[in-house]
């Protein structure tokens, strides 16, 4: 059975995801982009349209979110 990928972050703008993207991969973490073609074809970013949403397996979740809180200096303790 195949698990669900889980959203572990969302951004705008398809140059942001890869970068995060690389980050999470450099780490080990397998990871896939989600995201509305026609957003990416013509730029739109309304109502969800443009979003890119960032999946990791559920096992990587908590180690994906902390990486990127990190990067994006966002890390609480």
């Amino acid at each position: 059975m195949e698990e669900k990928w889980l959203t572990v972050h969302v951004v705008h703008g398809m140059e942001k995801a890869i970068i995060i993207k690389g980050r999470l991969e450099s780490e080990g973490i397998p990871v896939e982009l989600k995201y509305e073609a026609i957003g990416k074809l013509y730029g739109i970013t309304v109502n969800g349209i443009g979003e890119i949403k960032i999946l990791v397996p559920p096992d990587f979740y908590d180690e994906a979110k902390s990486i990127i809180e990190k990067a994006e200096g966002k890390q609480i303790d």
